[in-house]
């Protein structure tokens, strides 16, 4: 088993870290290795996603979602045995941190050899530099 944590602070207020976040389906504007999320209902998505070549699909629920503060979730069913925590942090009116958890399994060869060298952890934070940008340019074209 492994696990992400990764941190990173945004130019924008908690509500709208939240907001942003729990807009699933618009992932793939903002995370190059998400391909599509699609709603089956309001705690269940499936998503397909590829990273490093890899394609993968698999089913997710939310196990747990409090507005402003955390989203838990836990894969379900597919080709990625995973789950995780996202928690929103208010620093001031204007700030906001985010705090990713994730744990799960590597499958195959590659993706242990990826784990070890920490890939997983620099894909994360990667994606989580992109996440930053989205959501603090669409709150400055907001006001």
């Amino acid at each position: 088993m492994s696990q992400i944590v990764e941190v990173i602070n945004l130019d924008v207020p908690v509500t709208s870290a939240h907001e942003q976040w729990t807009k699933f389906e618009s992932f793939p504007v903002f995370f190059t290795f998400v391909e599509e999320v699609t709603r089956i209902d309001s705690t269940h998505h499936h998503w397909r996603m590829s990273l490093a070549g890899t394609s993968r699909q698999f089913d997710t629920v939310i196990t747990e979602q409090l507005a402003n503060d955390r989203i838990a979730w836990t894969s379900t069913a597919g080709e990625v045995d995973h789950g995780g925590v996202i928690t929103f942090h208010r620093l001031s009116d204007s700030t906001s941190r985010v705090a990713v958890q994730m744990d799960g399994d590597a499958e195959g060869l590659t993706e242990k050899a990826g784990a070890a060298l920490s890939v997983p952890n620099h894909a994360v934070k990667t994606e989580l530099g992109h996440f930053k940008d989205h959501v603090e340019a669409a709150s400055s074209g907001s006001r």
